[in-house]
């Protein structure tokens, strides 16, 4: 990962904004350092995953120079956006901490299957909750007035964040650069493509000049990015097994890139024990074995280059 503001270039980004790009384990963390005068504070937009707390601590703290954290804002609360929640509140105990609508109650009494973190077989240490972001309000960062739109679609209770006088948007995985994030709903049997498909609607209405993902470098192709997505989606709706495929092998990925190296016999104990998985494969690939769908998986993401096998070994490549 990198520490430093990620291309296209840091001027493009209001004051006193600094974009830290992670890995694919943690997402993107957006650093708002507090101008004088400023009684709202300095601000961080995403914390990565729990693997990744110790360094995001280091990260923020290196960023903001000596200023306190004030304000933790999450897009969503998928573990890898809050992972560092509980280490920065730990850090800094007087920050506030602002979250996604639709699941703070969730959060208040720690409901890990409702928030995702069991079906997933992720992690995401408690954290305190202060309030929510709400949809067609805006939250000041670094002197700026910053726009919160509903993202629904990858999840149902994300946001956006869009700063009209630079145009710039906090997109997190409702759009990537090559696509956006797994559409979570669709594994539980919601329907939720349509609402991917308003949410790209109302990103290209806003017309951001520039868009940091939650994942990946910034940049500013917005349209050829748009496109992109909007090719998966149809690809997706016309045959939605592609994405259950497509889910499938990110979370496995994902899975992987914390573990770096697992026995095969203790992921396959792993697929067997989480729930999304079961559901993908009752749902999708139930001609055959789960231990058979299991190792096709596995030998997905091998031919395309994302693991190798070593001796009983899997290892993240």
């Amino acid at each position: 990962m990198t520490a430093t503001p990620s291309s296209p270039d840091a001027q493009d980004l209001p004051p006193g904004m600094a974009v830290l790009e992670r890995g694919w384990l943690s997402a993107n963390s957006i650093v708002f350092a507090a101008p004088p005068g400023d009684d709202l504070g300095a601000a961080v937009v995403d914390t990565g995953y729990v693997s990744h707390a110790h360094q995001t601590v280091m990260l923020v703290e290196d960023a903001l120079a000596g200023q306190p954290l004030a304000r933790i804002l999450n897009t969503h609360l998928h573990s890898d956006h809050c992972g560092g929640n509980a280490a920065l509140q730990a850090r800094w105990p007087a920050v506030q901490t602002w979250v996604a609508p639709g699941q703070a109650e969730q959060v208040r009494h720690w409901d890990p299957q409702a928030l995702s973190y069991t079906p997933t077989g992720q992690e995401c240490p408690r954290f305190a909750l202060t309030g929510v972001l709400q949809p067609g309000s805006t939250v000041r960062l670094a002197e700026r007035e910053w726009h919160i739109h509903a993202a629904p679609g990858h999840d149902p209770h994300s946001i956006i964040l869009f700063e009209p006088r630079s145009r710039v948007l906090i997109s997190a995985d409702a759009l990537w650069e090559n696509g956006f994030g797994v559409v979570f709903p669709e594994i539980e049997g919601q329907s939720a493509f349509d609402e991917v498909a308003a949410t790209l609607d109302v990103i290209a209405g806003l017309a951001p000049r520039v868009v940091i993902p939650g994942h990946g470098g910034m940049f500013t192709a917005v349209d050829q990015a748009l496109a992109t997505a909007r090719r998966r989606l149809e690809g997706f709706v016309r045959s939605p097994e592609r994405h259950a495929l497509y889910a499938a092998k990110v979370l496995l990925k994902y899975r992987l890139l914390d573990w770096q190296r697992v026995r095969m016999q203790d992921l396959r104990q792993w697929l067997d024990a989480t729930p999304y998985f079961g559901l993908l494969h009752a749902r999708y690939f139930g001609d055959r074995t789960s231990g058979q769908w299991g190792d096709a998986l596995v030998q997905a993401l091998v031919e395309s280059g994302a693991a190798v096998r070593e001796d009983g070994w899997i290892v993240n490549a």
